[in-house]
């Protein structure tokens, strides 16, 4: 018994498949060119139901894509401003008196630990038969 040859029938779904997304993702890039979204592989492809990677291989579309991105104006951006000598002068001070606190800090308990230290080995000369 030999089985029928239905390749040409995947063949042409496939075909049909193939043009229904390329179908979706044009309908995809019009109507976020109307809705004056950005126009990025990740919108048009979550737009129209298809891969990143799909779009990127299809030379049609990525062209097509990258061409309309070109002739967006770029995405408005925070300007950086630079730090004022004022401003970087009171974060010094600031470092610095920070740096100080934490120095007597560090002392003072350099001098506990010291204290501390000290009554331990006083208990233990004046216990005894307990050893040193």
């Amino acid at each position: 018994m030999t089985r029928a040859d239905n390749s040409s029938f995947l063949t042409q779904a496939n075909a049909r498949r193939h043009q229904a997304a390329l179908s979706a993702a044009h309908h995809a890039i019009k109507q976020l060119q109307r809705q004056g979204q950005a126009l990025t592989f990740n919108a048009v492809a979550q737009s129209a139901g298809v891969s990143r990677g799909w779009l990127y291989r299809q030379d049609q579309i990525r062209d097509l894509i990258s061409r309309q991105r070109a002739l967006q104006p770029p995405p408005a951006r925070a300007t950086a401003q630079r730090a004022t000598a004022d401003s970087l002068r009171q974060r010094l001070d600031a470092s610095r008196a920070e740096n100080t606190r934490l120095r007597a800090e560090n002392r003072s308990l350099r001098e506990q630990i010291a204290r501390h230290l000290g009554l331990q080995r006083t208990h233990a000369k004046d216990t005894p038969g307990e050893p040193s």
